[in-house]
């Protein structure tokens, strides 16, 4: 179709147009996302999208959003980077900086097993032994040169107490992959943005090495090779345009073309912080993460996993759940979110209402998705490939265990209750 000069706004029955050919088509072109992007402002727009945004979920993926039931484990909270956003990294003298010991690692196991919970999910800064003498230290009296070398023991620790990693430890070489893929049922690297610009000074990445978009999407790519189930997404509000957004996404989709091995995508809305540079900068409103959930589900098509974190959009679960999401990511009943500690998980029980309140289903899932257990064993480790058959059903998602049946039954009034 012919679309408006650039600099005009989309009408609605132009954004009607380009939003059915995307359903019919599987996904957009950069132009047309471009014009999307810059014109959901408009609520006529914005409906349209999110009607299409949708369909083309129901085509992909019926009326199921998924779950993973998971603890959180923060390996360590010391990191070499520093972005202008995170209250997650730690200086070593900080009273808040803590690194787990493998007991500790066991013991919170124990206690997402007992809650069952399936997916431990690691979540450490990046390379904070080449930043921080005295956690060179701490690693070699353990018998470990780097943090790699502690995290693949912790993985371990994790699989056989019967659980199932996920690691997303920032930067990891092809090398440090290799040997955590025995022990981890999927990985993830949230790409963020391809914007080189904020990379520079005074911009939220200038002082983070490991935010380098080339960086990033190398070890995305290295992650196709070997043939890992790989998270990836999006970061919105800290300063990035539409165009940057569409570009990051557009790489992803372009990643995934090649390799089939990205399993999901995130579309996470910057919170800001107190004690933070950019405490002060305004969160996107609900309209425009729901927006770009939507916008994201067009541009990678209806068979992507398309996630967006319930806790850091809690007033509009409803609304998301008709934005083309088809899943809420990790929530834990054990652990708290130690990215966003300010924004509390749901309850499940409390999700799976509101999931239901918006025609859809709520089903608990694995950290890795049902077609890569189902249909893509070359995925696996040959340990892992052997252990999915204990946690997964036959459709690929999780089996229902007595804990979970009880947990459904119970009362969840005392969730979410500012809302």
């Amino acid at each position: 179709m012919s679309l408006p000069a650039p600099d005009a706004p989309l009408l609605p029955g132009d954004a009607n147009s380009l939003v059915t050919g995307a359903v019919d088509a599987g996904r957009l072109s950069r132009e047309e996302a471009e014009r999307l992007g810059e014109s959901l402002r408009d609520p006529r727009v914005l409906e349209v999208l999110l009607e299409g945004a949708f369909e083309s979920k129901r085509r992909g993926k019926g009326d199921v959003v998924s779950v993973s039931r998971n603890i959180f484990i923060p390996l360590t909270n010391l990191c070499r980077d520093r972005c202008t956003y995170c209250t997650f990294a730690k200086q070593p003298d900080s009273p808040d900086a803590k690194t787990y010991t493998l007991g500790e690692v066991d013991e919170l196991v124990r206690g997402g097993v007992a809650t069952g919970c399936i997916e431990a999910l690691f979540c450490l800064g990046d390379k904070p032994e080449v930043a921080y003498r005295s956690h060179r230290d701490w690693l070699a009296a353990q018998g470990w040169a780097t943090t790699v070398d502690h995290l693949v023991e912790a993985c371990r620790v994790a699989f056989e107490g019967g659980m199932l990693p996920h690691t997303n430890a920032g930067i990891l070489s092809q090398e440090d992959m290799a040997r955590l893929r025995p022990w981890n049922a999927s990985m993830g690297l949230m790409l963020e943005t391809t914007s080189q610009r904020l990379r520079g000074r005074g911009m939220p990445h200038f002082h983070a090495p490991d935010k380098d978009p080339a960086v990033r999407l190398r070890m995305h790519e290295e992650a196709g090779e070997l043939a890992i189930p790989f998270t990836s997404g999006i970061l919105i509000g800290i300063g990035e345009n539409a165009e940057e957004r569409v570009d990051s996404l557009l790489a992803i989709r372009d990643l995934h073309d090649r390799h089939g091995h990205i399993q999901e995508v995130i579309v996470q809305p910057f919170h800001p912080k107190p004690s933070t540079k950019m405490w002060a900068v305004s969160p996107l409103d609900d309209d425009e993460v729901v927006g770009w959930v939507a916008l994201a589900r067009l541009i990678l098509g209806p068979d992507m996993n398309l996630q967006a974190p319930p806790n850091l959009a809690p007033a509009v679960l409803e609304m998301l759940a008709r934005s083309g999401l088809n899943d809420w990511g990790g929530v834990s009943p054990v652990t708290i979110d130690f990215i966003n500690p300010e924004a509390p998980w749901p309850a499940l029980a409390l999700l799976r209402e509101r999931t239901e309140a918006a025609g859809q289903r709520l089903l608990e899932r694995l950290p890795v998705y049902p077609e890569y257990i189902l249909e893509r064993p070359d995925f696996f480790d040959p340990q892992l490939r052997a252990a999915l058959p204990r946690f997964a059903n036959d459709e690929g998602f999780a089996r229902q265990t007595q804990h979970q049946s009880m947990e459904e039954s119970a009362s969840c009034s005392n969730a979410f209750t500012e809302m």
